[in-house]
């Protein structure tokens, strides 16, 4: 865990303080004890108890990687990429008691690569999240920073993807199969079959239009290139993946 280590490493005591729910009543009272003046979340995906929020002067700021209220919830990266969005970005929020519901203190708009698959994308809207609070931090403090309330009417909602939601339709356009595969990897995957068997499908190129895979997991089997795979199925034809 990347924070983790990095607080440890600057000499941070995080090991006693790593609560597996926020119910416990000792886990309350230690959080209490901190006395904190504001706290920060990102991709936390819980709701905070009310208590909790109650404490910090400052209260909780969540770092999300969305122009709020578009793409409320668990994935919005993903969401962005699957419905092949050009861009997204990442907002400072004050957490209230729903989902990515509180209002906004800034937002930063992130052009969205068509080269680029989740992770990398995500990593590089955290980190212009994280520069934008460093940037708005010391207003909010001082006041300077009115927070505007959302338009909830305007607000769309995410899902936790799941494994079935991976699978690659192949009536579908070649841009909807490459955001898919860009959008769900490396969690859930995205997967199709050939011969009764698996194959995941781990990374794509589009070009005019057509998909040219890349790299693939036959079922129980390491990732090779798709170029390796079908060296070794000179019969292969891309029409009997379902």
């Amino acid at each position: 865990m990347p924070v983790l280590e990095a607080l440890t490493k600057n000499g941070y005591n995080v090991s006693r303080f790593q609560p597996q729910s926020l119910r416990d009543e000792r886990v309350f009272e230690e959080f209490k004890s901190l006395q904190p003046d504001l706290c920060i979340v990102a991709a936390y995906g819980k709701i905070l108890p009310a208590r909790y929020l109650e404490i910090p002067k400052y209260g909780f700021l969540n770092v999300h990687p969305s122009l709020l209220p578009k793409y409320r919830g668990p994935s919005p990266v993903q969401t962005a990429i699957l419905n092949g969005d050009t861009e997204t970005g990442a907002s400072i929020m004050i957490v209230d008691q729903e989902i990515d519901h509180g209002p906004v203190l800034a937002s930063a708009p992130y052009q969205i690569p068509d080269s680029k698959q989740n992770t990398e994308i995500v990593e590089e809207i955290f980190r212009l999240g994280a520069q934008l609070l460093i940037d708005i931090l010391p207003k909010y403090l001082n006041k300077e920073i009115k927070p505007v309330e959302q338009d909830h009417s305007q607000a769309t909602f995410t899902k936790m993807f799941s494994r079935e939601d991976g699978r690659i339709n192949w009536s579908e356009s070649g841009d909807k199969i490459y955001n898919r595969i860009r959008a769900l990897n490396p969690e859930p995957g995205t997967w199709t079959k050939w011969n009764g068997k698996i194959i995941n499908i781990k990374k794509a190129e589009l070009c005019d239009g057509k998909i040219n895979i890349k790299t693939i997991q036959m079922e129980g089997k390491k990732d090779m290139s798709f170029e390796e795979f079908l060296r070794g199925q000179p019969g292969f034809d891309i029409s009997q993946l379902k």
